[in-house]
């Protein structure tokens, strides 16, 4: 049998070899996931005219793709995170 053959630093070796090329897949599908999820988001804003028309997408969107994103914040908290920074963009050009 092959496992016994193996010697605990190779076995060692390859399996961690193998187990972090698997983790990298995973991110890559993540990544790819997040950025098809990013775009959904840009077309979202692309129908909306002002701001209420804004976050009624976003909202929409983020009851679309919350459970797959598992975000850590709710809705209202990212509206408000991003709002804030805006705030804050505008007070350093002054």
């Amino acid at each position: 049998m092959i496992f016994m053959e193996l010697e605990y630093d190779d076995a060692k070796k390859a399996m961690l070899d193998h187990m972090q090329q698997i983790f990298h897949e995973m991110e890559e599908e993540v990544v790819i996931s997040h950025q098809e999820k990013y775009t959904l988001l840009e077309d979202s804003f692309e129908n909306a005219s002002d701001v209420d028309e804004l976050k009624v997408a976003f909202e929409q969107w983020y009851q679309d793709h919350a459970d797959d994103i598992e975000f850590e914040h709710t809705m209202e908290e990212l509206w408000e995170h991003a709002i804030m920074r805006l705030d804050e963009e505008d007070e350093d050009d002054e």
